[in-house]
């Protein structure tokens, strides 16, 4: 018998950059990035495609973008912008992938040049799956422009699409080159947007650090309240937390714990069930406090923990009960238990809260709890 052990490693790194309006020509932080990044003898060229929900709220956009360039040296603006939709309709209809491949294409992106997506986290998620699978991989930029996207998705190492109707299914880990939170992004975003994100601050706060839950106690009313100052703080904390976790952990997930996914298993199938009329955000600030009463049941925290939990989802504005949870004797439910155990591989591995600011890794569920924990939130929610 013959054999080669073949093994190395792939350094990764990258950097979060944190500013505003991002593309005037005052602001040299996208230039210098772009202008210092890989082989500087290379002729680079970038390709934008912009969130349509981005560009309608932002109509001088696109011509900043043109207008920035001028002035960048040794890359080339793409001339087409391509604009397509956001949320998950870009993850779920094909169209939109094959658009952005076409264009990847078309236009001679290689792999020493840069595709650019502003958006939300679907858009960043169905760009940044296009950029990995085009020529193997060509660098992509992630330019988030929501709560959620700036303070979890878009500073992560995940891309894809939703596929035979389940979330995520076609994907990759790879990371961007770079990512711009531009907080001037967020003046545009309804209230409900505003609000989405910051259920994921909740999560790895609960799950990570108990300091930082209760500065969102303290600060939830002037979130809710749309102060920017706030709003800012929470963004970085929850970046913060988020990329420490993905650097000292798993990053590529090759085992079974998702610690991060605290409240998704069944926020995931709630926004299928709900044919995504609820936000990501808020399917998971229901899943958060499906967990956490679950965890109260198991004896894990207490009544009062629970509830401190609760009212802070409340405060700052979620509701915490959908019907589609009952359905079909929370059979539904149950089966969205079953698909995250696909979607993971082998073992179920879910994280529930041993204590506020530590997450607990689990590998049964007490179905006939977890209905219990669904009774208690309509109850509250009545």
């Amino acid at each position: 018998m013959k054999s080669i052990k073949q093994a190395f490693e792939v350094p990764f790194s990258f950097d979060i950059i944190f500013t505003e309006n991002l593309f005037s020509t005052d602001n040299q932080e996208f230039k210098n990035f772009l202008e210092n990044f890989g082989n500087r003898s290379f002729h680079k060229k970038i390709l934008f495609l912009i969130d349509a929900g981005v560009a309608e709220n932002h109509s001088y956009l696109q011509d900043n973008i043109r207008g920035y360039f001028q002035e960048v040296n040794n890359i080339s603006l793409v001339d087409e912008i391509l604009v397509m939709p956001g949320g998950e309709l870009v993850k779920n209809d094909p169209q939109y992938l094959e658009k952005a491949l076409l264009a990847i294409n078309e236009h001679g992106i290689d792999r020493h040049s840069f595709v650019a997506a502003i958006g939300g986290g679907a858009f960043l998620d169905m760009v940044g799956y296009a950029s990995c699978i085009a020529h193997r991989g060509v660098k992509h930029i992630r330019i988030p422009t929501t709560v959620l996207s700036q303070n979890d998705s878009g500073v992560g190492v995940k891309n894809g699409v939703n596929f035979l109707g389940k979330k995520n299914f076609l994907g990759t880990f790879a990371p961007p080159v770079a990512v711009f939170n531009d907080s001037n992004f967020l003046k545009s975003l309804s209230d409900r947007d505003w609000r989405s994100g910051i259920s994921e601050a909740v999560k790895v706060a609960l799950i990570k650090d108990l300091s930082f839950f209760e500065w969102l106690e303290d600060n939830a009313q002037a979130m809710a309240d749309r102060n920017k100052e706030v709003m800012g703080e929470q963004i970085f904390r929850s970046a913060a937390l988020h990329t420490n976790h993905i650097s000292s952990g798993d990053p590529f997930e090759l085992g079974s714990a998702r610690p991060l996914d605290f409240g998704h298993w069944a926020a995931h199938k709630l926004e299928y069930l709900t044919n995504f009329e609820i936000r990501h955000g808020e399917a998971v600030a229901i899943g958060i406090a499906l967990d956490s009463v679950y965890s109260k049941i198991l004896g894990l925290i207490t009544q009062e923990e629970a509830d401190r939990i609760l009212i802070l989802l409340k405060k700052l504005g979620f509701i915490l009960y959908h019907p589609a949870l009952g359905e079909n004797d929370k059979l539904n439910l149950w089966e969205g238990l079953n698909e995250f155990r696909e979607h993971l591989g082998g073992e179920l591995t879910i994280t529930i809260l041993e204590k506020l600011g530590k997450g607990k890794e689990i590998h049964e569920v007490d179905f006939e709890a977890m209905k219990q924990a669904v009774d208690e939130l309509e109850k509250l929610n009545v």
